[in-house]
């Protein structure tokens, strides 16, 4: 039932296809070469370009092909030219090959004919069950051009299982040996021609391509590879356009000119066809009726087509670029080209139509109205000028193919050739003398011997991969500029094992830029290092953003930045990362040499200081500023000076703590004596009642007072170090900045730093306020002045101190310590250095006359209710009233050797009695004549 079956459907198969054998006379309507052999060689292959008036076709009558296809019939040539030097060399001992070659005129129905009429057995074509045992005389075929016409030819051949060897036919689809079993090719699959098309334009860095493709198997399949590939490669489509494969289409101009305006208009530069040689020439006619320029890539069907380039302003259409099959001359078959004849014993009607178009005297299809039968404007170019000087067109050769083809591009053909013999040599067991096979075999056979063959052949090895494919490369050639037109220039290649171009002329001239700068087309400029793509609608249309900071992106393109390792950083639109450079006060840096060089100067001015206050201490400018005191206000601003030492250099924990310790006790050591002195000055004008200045002057206790304002403070730091204590500040740095800052935290809450800093504060705001309240004591007295001064400057200091180190805690460190080097230099320069320079330049002779009379000059006011009259020996003191004052010394407070020839003894003072209606007068206390006293023990207040 099964087998009953089967056969009615081989036989409807059979019908359909028009199987009825042709009839006396149509062979040379069906087929145009043939050769006898003892095997026959089946060549399907386009001489002519279309079949005439398809589209009006409602009857089954013959095809009428028109278009003489000057590449294609020299391609044809090269199988019928190997399958003569086979037979010549005697490849096949006592076996001669044959050849039968019908032209498909690239359409399909025409081919399928053309197979039945080659598979006919006694003109018939028989329907069976099972061909396992069909012997045709031809054995295997070749062919055909065009991938639609072998995918056509191979669903009927896969019925018979003869083999179809093709050198052109490249669609993915014939790949498929569930389909296509029979079909194998010399070439490798358009799927790798495809990722090589998208290989070059990433290599040229286009990524913005439009695509037009036709509307045919070849053209379909190759632009759905195409779209896998590009995507592979960051390569965008545009636009895609489809061409139908049949010229003679009624709507075929209107397309055109659809997609020629679609080219113009897109922003894409680059424009891949994969389209056949005639729509690209049409196309290209458009382009340069519009002057429209474009890089275009070539698929193979194109690539080599000689006739496009020599169009009339091809120069025009701008650069080519193209993909063909690898290739190789061969100086035999040129030899042949020009030496053209049938093969002994054959035919061959398309040798002797090309000979009648180039050497045929038809004068007439030159003029302004040529007759019907004249062939096409491009056909007549191919006419010999000597033509109708020719009697017989047939007896006549030239080397016109030679010169104007590229007889390369027919190398698949001849290989193809060579691959039939060698399994035929397989097949029937031949050896250098003779073939013991059978002859008449069934096609399967070879076939199966095909699928298996290797063979060497022009120095190269080839074999079918298990698709069926050859695995050789591809070639990559430009169209070089030749005068008006076009030259194929190979410039590089493509393997198809390791996927990679390789270009062998790296610098060439580009007609669209006129130098070896390489066109642009891209959707959008190309992201430098540093930044990275941000998609808007397609993978090639995008915006460039830089990388945020700790992320990078060393190349173009990238899509997503890269993360920093650990240990480094990067800044905003790095193209690297960085390891972050520590900021510190470095003990080379220019402002840490100046602020150590300060401190030490400060250091040697205070020991220079020490050493005069030694040499004079018995001067009066030492004794007033008490150089007791004034050596532990000198130690505690050598300790202040030291501290700023330890600000410089990498931190440490313990250089934190210690910097702050120091500063803290040795400026509060200095800052109690300076409120001691103030405080003197203050109980000697005490403006309150006696009560309370006895009081007051209990307190004077220098020793007492220095100590528990320096123990407070020591209290303070213990606490500070103990609860909230200095460390290394671990604030992570700032994103935005390559410095890592390593400086000192003055605590977690800096509530330890600000009260120390506050508790010094007010020492020098009290010291401030008890010398303002004696500012109008003589300085020759007090020190009221250098104090009021000295103090100003350092609460200025700190003041200005603060909110610098709030809002710039990057600088806190430098803040700090300069402000500590501008407060201790304000110290010596109010309090020691004006005591030097008394010592060395001051006059001697400022008697206790001068002094008063000076300070009456000052304060007229205090003689607003009596006077004081101070009785010594040959002077006389302004009575003073409602004031009291105790003038004395630790040891001796004035001394003049001229005006004063007694002076108050250690231990004794100079009293002033204040009264209210009547003067007082004041002697010294001696038991000289004339002299009036009131000598009382008492305790003194020094000044």
């Amino acid at each position: 039932m099964q087998k009953r079956m089967l056969c009615s459907l081989l036989s409807a198969l059979i019908m359909l296809t028009g199987v009825p054998a042709c009839v006396d006379g149509c062979d040379y309507k069906i087929c145009g070469a043939h050769a006898p052999g003892d095997i026959v060689i089946g060549i399907l292959w386009p001489c002519h370009q279309k079949v005439k008036n398809l589209h009006e076709r409602i009857r089954p009558e013959s095809f009428h092909c028109s278009d003489f296809d000057l590449q294609s019939f020299m391609i044809s040539l090269a199988a019928i030219h190997e399958i003569e030097e086979i037979n010549a060399a005697g490849f096949l001992p006592g076996v001669r090959l044959g050849y039968l070659m019908c032209d498909t005129c690239t359409y399909a129905s025409k081919a399928l004919q053309n197979v039945e009429h080659m598979l006919a057995v006694n003109n018939s074509l028989n329907v069976k069950c099972d061909y396992s045992d069909f012997r045709p005389t031809v054995k295997i075929f070749l062919g055909s051009l065009y991938s639609e016409v072998s995918i056509a030819v191979a669903r009927l051949l896969t019925v018979y299982m003869v083999p179809l060897l093709s050198s052109t036919s490249s669609s993915p689809e014939l790949s498929d040996k569930m389909r296509y079993p029979v079909f194998m090719r010399t070439i490798p699959s358009d799927k790798h021609q495809t990722k090589a098309v998208a290989k070059m334009m990433h290599h040229f860095d286009w990524n913005w391509v439009g695509v037009v493709y036709g509307d045919d198997e070849y053209g379909r399949a190759a632009f759905q590879s195409f779209l896998r590939d590009a995507e592979e490669n960051d390569v965008c489509v545009a636009y895609q356009e489809m061409l139908p494969q049949y010229l003679g289409h009624s709507l075929s101009m209107q397309l055109i000119k659809q997609v020629a305006q679609q080219i113009r208009s897109s922003s894409a530069q680059v424009v891949l066809l994969i389209l056949k040689a005639e729509l690209v020439k049409v196309l290209f006619e458009e382009m340069i009726r519009t002057n429209t320029s474009r890089t275009w890539i070539a698929s193979d069907a194109w690539s080599r087509a000689r006739f496009l380039a020599q169009m009339d302003g091809i120069n025009k259409a701008g650069d080519i670029l193209g993909i063909t099959f690898a290739s190789s001359k061969s100086e035999s078959f040129d030899n042949y080209l020009k030496n053209l004849t049938a093969t002994p014993g054959g035919y061959n009607h398309f040798i002797e139509e090309y000979k009648n178009l180039r050497f045929n005297c038809t004068s007439e299809c030159f003029s302004n109205q040529p007759p019907s039968y004249c062939a096409t404007p491009d056909l007549l170019k191919i006419k010999s000028g000597n033509a109708c000087n020719i009697k017989d067109p047939q007896e006549q050769n030239d080397d016109y193919l030679v010169k104007t083809l590229d007889t390369s591009e027919a190398f698949p053909n001849r290989i193809a050739v060579w691959a039939i013999a060698n399994s035929l040599k397989k097949l029937l067991k031949c050896n250098n003398s003779l073939c013991l096979g059978e002859i008449n075999f069934p096609p399967w056979k070879v076939l199966q011997e095909l699928k298996k063959v290797q063979f060497e052949f022009d120095n190269q090895n080839f074999f079918f991969d298990e698709n069926g494919d050859f695995v050789s490369g591809y070639d990559l050639v430009m169209w070089e500029r030749d005068g008006r037109y076009r030259r194929f220039q190979r410039i590089g290649k493509y393997l198809v094992l390791n996927k990679q171009i390789e270009l062998e002329v790296e610098n060439f001239n580009w007609l669209s830029t006129a130098n070896t700068t390489t066109p642009q087309s891209r959707c959008s400029e190309r992201c430098a290092p540093g930044s990275v793509k941000k998609i808007l609608n397609v993978s090639c249309c995008y915006n460039c953003t830089q990388c945020t900071e700790g992320t990078y992106s060393d190349a173009w393109d990238l899509h997503a930045c890269k993360k920093c390792p650990s240990g480094t950083w990067s800044l905003k639109g790095w193209t690297q990362c960085k390891p972050r450079w520590e900021s510190y006060l470095h003990w080379y840096d220019p402002h840490p040499i100046t602020m150590m060089a300060a401190a030490a100067f400060g250091i040697l001015l205070l020991f220079v200081i020490f050493i005069m206050f030694l040499v004079y201490r018995n001067y009066p400018p030492m004794k007033r500023a008490e150089v007791r005191l004034s050596c532990v206000m000198m130690a505690g601003l050598a300790v202040s000076f030291a501290s700023v030492i330890c600000f410089m250099g990498k931190p440490s924990v313990h250089l934190c703590r210690a910097r702050q310790l120091m500063y803290a006790m040795g400026f509060t050591l200095c800052v109690s004596c300076i409120l001691v002195k103030a405080y003197r000055t203050f109980l000697a004008f005490l403006p309150f009642g006696q009560m309370t200045n006895r009081q007051l002057h209990k307190l004077y206790k220098p020793h007492v007072i220095v100590s528990v304002i320096t123990a407070l403070q020591g209290i303070i730091c213990l606490l500070w170090m103990i609860f909230d204590s200095p460390d290394i500040d671990d604030t992570p740095p700032s994103a935005q900045s390559m410095k890592n800052i390593i400086q000192c935290s003055e605590g977690a809450t800096y509530i330890g730093f600000g009260i120390m800093l506050s508790y010094i504060a007010l020492l020098a705001l009290i010291g401030f306020l008890l010398a303002f309240k004696s500012r109008k004591v003589p300085q020759e007295f007090s020190e009221t002045g250098y104090i009021i001064f000295s103090m100003l400057m350092y609460l200025f200091v700190w003041v200005c101190f603060i909110p610098v180190y709030i809002t710039n805690n990057e600088e806190g460190t430098a803040v700090q310590a300069s402000a500590i080097l501008v407060s201790s230099y304000g110290i010596i320069f109010c309090h020691f250095l004006p005591k030097c320079y008394e010592a060395l330049f001051g006059s001697k002779t400022n008697t206790l006359e001068r002094i008063l009379k000076r300070w009456r000059a000052q304060s007229p006011n205090l003689e607003s209710e009596g006077g004081i009259d101070i009785d010594t020996p040959g002077m006389n003191i302004p009575s003073l009233t409602s004031a009291r004052f105790s003038i004395s010394s630790m040891t001796t407070i004035l001394r003049s050797s001229e005006t004063l020839s007694d002076v108050t003894p250690t231990g004794s003072e100079l009293v002033i009695v204040p009264m209210s209606s009547e003067k007082i007068r004041a002697y010294p206390l001696s038991n000289r004549p004339r002299t009036k006293m009131i000598r009382r023990r008492r305790r003194s207040i020094s000044f």
